[in-house]
């Protein structure tokens, strides 16, 4: 599919790679149609990788930091805009076909349900004026679109380096006004390090009938994952370089257990000539068993978490007819009701020696948004838009018998603004303003503590253009700035304590940087990308116990960001493909005072070879020059290191069916 030329509707929008067109338009307004800026990376690009865990294809993405703790369930996470994707702060709303995808801390442990065979796209939208969503969408979302319809499948069968074994199974089946698709996918592997096997399942199902004259639809969709691993351990920064395969003693008895489900309600229709409707009802259930030991003189502890989330999406879009060039009204009202437990324990080859943490803990969400999307004539798009949110909750700390609720932070109002402008054939120029919000996680954000907290507002505006001088190239850059009010952290709390705060203040925060991207399709045999992005965040006003961090860089944040790549198709039966990514050293803590670490640059090829109509070949190459890095982490005198994985190789047979 070759990307087409710059215009206002969508001209700010970079696609890298071929979307899955749908049997049955959406009728909620997409994120390309609406929003300034919005990366969509397509299936056929995610389809084929060979990864772990599904957060790793967003190494892909321009301006993503992927973050690889590589420990157990607990793997890693990706994160944009100036914030880290180590768990201190979650700042990406994760959606998978629109329902509502974190966990209560903000993290993302059901991606790894959805396997790359079953992912038809990707749509990345940064920044703070999105108005469809609310808690975590801190600096922008990610909408993971699974396979809709259709009667196309694929079979694919790998095997690999360091023990893996995958296999993965999507299939799709249409007759008539009933659309029925299925996934099941299977994935074991050794690990490169000592004590890190595991294995990860999942299942898959969306069962739709659309009316015969298309006035409405309906459908029940469902998904099931497991992953059970052991945990290799942090290693100290002389042993990760002596020897970075090696799990230490004291994390023998490290492993744990991942469990999710997702189960979803879908309907929508039409409402007279000129509106739509969209409903989602949705249920979330994810369970964590971990037990983990942080440091060589620390003690193991087991981590236990138990979420249910029931939740309800209802959005309108009306079309009027104007003597402009085009009005679209779009509203929506939205609710989620958590139903939460966490559980620590001190124990001893996992056993229970004491209670660390015993909370039950509720937290309700309700929010509304209207927006419009105004096209005076073609050339300019005004997209105003408003959102507000309510939070409740009761908090139970369970062994101390006391009871807190949720601070008062009364209605959260998030005004939004976004504009761009076609200056030609090939040029569009764009801007956009908004806000969005943070609250604690965990107990940070009950009165636990004596007093009442506004929630942090965070404040971010973005200025770009792109450019699109001939069929099939796309660029984009871009200038941006975040600010928080009153930031907060989640606290790692490695040796674990009684009664524990989840969070502690960081301050008034600013994040800023640019972005350069560029997309190329530029035959049917040749496509490349590549983007950079600087970024730094900083702590303009600290928390008063800690007036060294002034001034200071935000922990974990490297101030570039960079990926590239390249896919030449000689013939309809060969594509070969080099591509990378990488990202600069950070600072380990606030005072920036112990070195930086975690920069890399990495190297993938592949080729692949198409046997006949149905069947291919694959031979997948990552870090083609086995080179060393790590991920490190700083809390409270204690640190660790995990290094990356070395150089692999897979081989990958694919039948379509």
């Amino acid at each position: 599919m070759l990307p087409s030329r710059a215009v206002a509707q969508d001209g700010t929008v970079l696609t890298l790679g071929t979307v899955q067109a749908r049997s049955t338009a959406d009728r909620e307004l997409s994120a390309r149609s609406v929003f300034t800026s919005v990366d969509i990376i397509g299936g056929d690009l995610l389809q084929q990788q060979k990864v772990d865990h599904s957060w790793e294809l967003l190494t892909n993405a321009p301006g993503v930091q992927v973050t690889q703790f590589k420990m157990g369930t607990d793997a890693g996470r990706f994160s944009f805009r100036g914030f880290n994707g180590e768990g201190r702060i979650n700042a990406v709303k994760l959606l998978i076909d629109g329902i509502p995808s974190n966990d209560n801390a903000g993290g993302m442990p059901y991606l790894d349900a959805v396997f790359p065979l079953d992912i038809s796209a990707m749509e990345i939208v940064r920044g703070t004026n999105d108005a469809r969503y609310g808690l975590h969408a801190i600096a922008g979302d990610v909408n993971v679109l699974t396979r809709q319809g259709g009667n196309d499948g694929q079979l694919s069968v790998s095997v690999g380096s360091f023990g893996t074994r995958d296999v993965q199974l999507a299939k799709g089946f249409e007759t008539g006004a009933w659309s029925q698709n299925y996934f099941v996918g299977w994935r074991g592997a050794d690990g490169e390090r000592d004590h890190a096997d595991g294995t990860q399942r999942s299942f898959a199902g969306k069962w739709f009938y659309t009316d015969p004259e298309d006035r409405w639809r309906a459908g029940l969709s469902s998904r099931y994952y497991k992953n059970a691993a052991l945990e290799a351990g942090y290693l100290s920064y002389p042993e990760v370089q002596a020897n970075p395969n090696q799990s230490p003693a004291y994390a023998r008895d490290d492993r744990s257990e991942r469990e999710t489900v997702q189960t979803a309600l879908h309907a929508d229709g039409a409402l007279g000539s000129a509106g739509h409707w969209n409903a989602k009802a949705y249920q979330n259930s994810y369970r964590n068993q971990r037990w983990v030991t942080f440091t060589a003189g620390g003690a193991q502890q087991e981590r236990f978490n138990d979420e249910t989330q029931r939740g309800l999406i209802l959005t309108t879009t009306w079309r009027p007819n104007t003597a402009l060039a085009e009005v679209v009204l779009d509203a929506g009202v939205d609710g989620q009701w958590q139903d939460n437990t966490a559980r620590r324990y001190r124990t001893a080859a996992r056993e229970r020696q004491a209670t660390l943490r015993d909370w039950d803990f509720d937290l309700d969400t309700r929010g509304a948004y209207v927006q419009a999307v105004i096209r005076p004539v073609d050339a300019l798009k005004i997209v105003p838009a408003y959102r507000v949110d309510h939070i409740d909750g009761d908090f139970r700390a369970v062994a101390a018998g006391t009871r807190a609720p949720v601070y008062d932070y009364g209605l959260i109002r998030q005004p939004k603004l976004s504009i761009s402008y076609a200056l030609g054939s090939h040029t569009t120029a764009y801007a956009n303003w908004g806000r969005t919000f943070q609250i604690g996680s965990g107990n940070g954000a009950y009165r636990t503590q004596p007093g009442n907290l506004s929630a942090s507002i965070n404040e971010g505006w973005e200025t770009g253009l792109t450019w699109a001088p001939v069929q099939g190239l796309q660029t984009r850059l871009a200038y941006w700035e975040q600010h928080a009010s009153d930031e907060v952290a989640t606290i790692l709390g490695v040796n674990g304590s009684v009664g524990s705060n989840e969070v502690g203040n960081v301050g008034k925060t600013l994040r800023r940087g640019w972005d350069a991207q560029l997309t190329w399709q530029a035959s049917a045999a040749w496509r490349a990308w590549a983007s950079y992005s600087r970024q730094k965040a900083v702590i303009r006003i600290p928390d008063p116990g800690a007036p060294q961090t002034r001034g200071r860089q935000i922990e974990n944040v490297p101030n570039w960001l960079a990926t590239a790549g390249v896919e030449y198709t000689p013939t309809p039966d060969w594509t070969f493909s080099a591509w990378g990514n990488g990202q600069g050293d950070y600072f380990v803590e606030r005072t920036n005072t112990l070195g930086r670490y975690g920069g890399y640059a990495l190297l993938n090829l592949s080729a692949s070879y198409r046997l006949d109509a149905r069947n291919s070949l694959a031979l997948q190459l990552k870090n083609a020059t086995d080179r060393f890095y790590v991920y490190a982490w700083y809390d409270s005198g204690s640190s660790g290191y995990s290094p990356g994985d070395g150089r692999a190789l897979y081989l990958s047979w694919t039948r379509e069916l």
